[in-house]
C-alpha cells in the first residue's frame, strides 16, 4: 500500500471510498460533518438510523451519497468521544484497513487520523500507516498459489488540514518503517523448521546487513569454543545444523555514543531435547526462533528511518534437538562468565544460549541490554496473550520499555525480580541450575539471566503469549518491534 499525505475537502474527493469517523451516539467528526453538509443531511440521517453500532471499529460502507463526489463513504466507530483512547483508535483504524482490503477499487481517502483525540497527529498518522500496511501482510511464501486477489486499497491518502510537513511525513514513515520490520519477523517466525535453520537466519541477517547501514559479522561453532560458549553450544550438541552467533551492528550515532545492545533468542526449532515436549502443538516450536526474528525486524525499522542511535544485535541460533550426542538432565556445562550451570531440564535451553550472549554484551560497555525471548509458558499462564512479560535489574529501564509499549500498541507488564526469588535456583553440583524450584517460572527464569547481567543495566522480555497466534489465525505477530523501535526512537531524541 503507497501512502500519501495531502489536504482537501472530502466532499470534493475523487477517490474510490472516503474513510470518516463517527462517535457513539451519532455524534460526528469534522469530516463526517462537512460529508454531512454536502449530502444535506443524509449523512446523519443513516446514522441516526442505528446501522453503526457504537462501540470503537463497527463499520457501515455507504454507496453514492448524494453531493458527495466520492462513489463511497466508509463510516467508522470511533466510540464514545470524550473515552477515545489509544485502543479505541487502533480498533477503528484496524476495522478500517479490512474493509478496505475487501474493496474493488484501487485508491481511499483516510480521514480518521485527522481528529483531535488521542494523543497527537503524529503518533495518530504513523499508527494509521503501520496498521493499514501490516493489513496487507499475506503468509504465502512457500504456497504454490499465491494471493492474487485483485480487491483491496493499493494507494492510500491521509487527508489533513493545512500542509503535510516534515513531522508529519516522518510519521508516516516511521508507521512505514514499523510495519516491514514486523513483516520481516513475520516471514522468518512462519517459516518451517526445515526451511528457517540457522544457517538461514544467518543468510537474512547478512541480505538485510547488505540493504542497509549496518555491519554483520557470524560467529562458527569453532569461534564459539574459542569464546568459551559452553552453555550455548551445550545446545546445539543434539542437531546436525551447525550453530550460530550472529552479530549485527547498527552505527547510526556518533561514534562515542554507547550502543543499546539487543539479544534475541533464536531457538530455530525446540523439540525440548532429551526432555522431549508432548507432539501436540510441536510444529509451533518453528516460532521459538521469534526473539531472534524481532531483532533482525527492528533493525530493519531503524535502518530505514536512519535513526540516530547506535544499536547492536546479538543473535544466538540453534536447534534443540534430541540424539545420540545431546545434553542430558544431570550434565553441567561452563558458560562463557565461567559459571558452572546444572541442567535439570533439556527443554529450558532458551536461557542457556542467551546467558553467554548476554556475557559476550559487555564488550560493547552497552548503555542498555535488552533481551527478548520465547522464554517461558509460565508467562502464557500470568498475562496470557495480550501482554509481554517484562523483567529488569534497572527500574528507569523498565519503565522506558513499559512507555514504549503503550506509546506502540505493544505493551509489556512489569514482574519482580526480588532476592527472594533468586533462593529458587540453588544447585548441589553447580554454581546454578537451569531451572527453579517450583512456582514463578517466568521470574526465576529472569532471575537466572539475571546472574549474567552484573555489568550493564538490563530489561529482558518473555514473549512467550505475544510472538505468535494458534488457532485459526495461527501465525507470528511481529511483536516486539514496534515497541523495541519506540524504545529506540526515544534513546534518539525522538517521540
Amino acid at each position: 500500500m503507497e501512502f500519501t499525505i495531502k489536504a482537501g475537502s472530502p466532499e470534493k474527493l475523487k477517490n474510490g471510498c472516503v474513510v470518516v469517523g463517527v462517535y457513539a451516539g451519532g455524534e460526528l467528526s469534522a469530516g463526517a460533518q462537512a460529508l454531512d453538509k454536502a449530502s444535506d443531511g443524509a449523512l446523519a440521517a443513516i446514522v441516526a438510523r442505528g446501522d453503526l453500532d457504537d462501540k470503537a471499529g463497527a463499520t457501515l460502507l455507504l454507496h453514492s451519497l448524494p453531493g458527495i463526489v466520492a462513489p463511497r463513504v466508509l463510516l467508522v466507530s470511533l466510540g464514545k468521544a470524550a473515552e477515545l483512547s489509544d485502543k479505541a483508535y487502533r480498533d477503528a483504524v484496524a476495522a478500517a484497513a479490512k474493509q478496505l482490503g475487501g474493496l474493488a477499487t484501487d485508491d481511499a481517502a483516510f480521514l480518521l487520523a485527522d481528529i483531535d483525540a488521542p494523543r497527537d497527529l503524529p503518533w495518530r498518522l504513523s499508527q494509521a500507516a503501520q496498521i493499514l500496511l501490516d493489513s496487507t501482510y499475506r503468509s504465502d511464501t512457500l504456497k504454490s498459489k499465491k494471493d492474487e486477489s485483485k480487491k483491496g486499497v493499493k494507494k492510500l491518502a491521509f487527508i489533513v488540514h493545512g500542509k503535510a510537513g516534515d513531522e508529519l511525513q516522518a510519521a508516516l514513515l516511521r508507521g512505514e518503517a514499523v510495519a516491514e520490520g514486523m513483516a520481516l519477523a513475520k516471514n522468518l517466525g512462519n517459516l518451517p523448521g526445515n526451511v528457517c535453520t540457522p544457517g538461514y537466519l544467518a543468510t537474512a541477517a547478512r541480505k538485510l546487513a547488505k540493504d542497509h547501514k549496518i555491519k554483520v559479522e557470524v560467529l562458527e561453532r569453532a569461534d564459539m569454543e574459542k569464546l568459551g560458549m559452553g552453555s550455548l553450544l551445550s545446545v546445539a550438541r543434539g542437531s546436525h545444523e551447525p550453530p550460530k552467533f550472529i552479530i549485527l551492528n547498527y552505527k547510526g550515532g556518533k561514534a562515542k555514543d554507547k550502543p543499546v545492545v539487543l539479544v534475541g533468542k533464536g531457538i530455530t526449532f525446540d523439540t525440548g531435547g532429551i526432555s522431549l515436549k508432548p507432539g501436540e502443538g510441536m510444529d509451533e516450536m518453528k516460532y521459538d526462533m521469534c526473539g531472534a526474528a524481532s531483532v533482525l525486524g527492528t533493525f530493519k525499522a531503524i535502518a530505514r528511518m536512519d535513526l540516530p542511535v547506535n544499536v547492536v544485535g546479538l543473535i544466538p541460533t540453534t536447534e534443540n534437538m534430541p540424539g545420540g550426542s545431546a545434553i542430558k538432565p544431570g550434565d553441567i556445562v561452563t558458560s562463557m562468565s565461567g559459571q558452572t550451570i546444572e541442567i535439570l531440564n533439556t527443554d529450558a535451553e532458551g536461557r542457556l544460549i542467551l546467558c553467554d550472549a548476554l556475557t559476550y554484551a559487555e564488550r560493547y560497555e552497552p548503555a542498555a541490554v535488552v533481551d527478548i525471548a520465547t522464554l517461558t509458558g509460565a508467562c502464557i499462564i500470568a498475562l496470557g496473550n495480550a501482554t509481554s512479560g517484562l523483567l529488569a535489574n534497572d527500574d528507569e529501564l523498565a519503565a522506558e520499555l513499559l512507555a514504549s509499549g503503550q506509546a506502540a500498541g505493544d505493551k509489556a507488564w512489569q514482574l519482580p525480580l526480588w532476592d527472594e526469588y533468586q533462593d529458587m535456583l540453588k544447585s548441589n553440583f553447580a554454581d546454578i541450575p537451569n531451572i527453579g524450584s517450583k512456582g514463578a517460572g517466568t521470574i526465576t527464569a529472569a532471575c537466572f539471566l539475571s546472574r549474567f547481567t552484573k555489568a550493564y543495566k538490563w530489561a529482558h522480555l518473555d514473549i512467550a503469549g505475544t510472538a505468535w497466534k494458534s488457532g485459526a489465525d495461527k501465525g507470528a505477530t511481529g511483536r516486539p518491534v514496534p515497541l523495541l523501535t519506540e524504545f529506540l526512537i526515544g534513546r534518539a531524541g525522538g517521540r
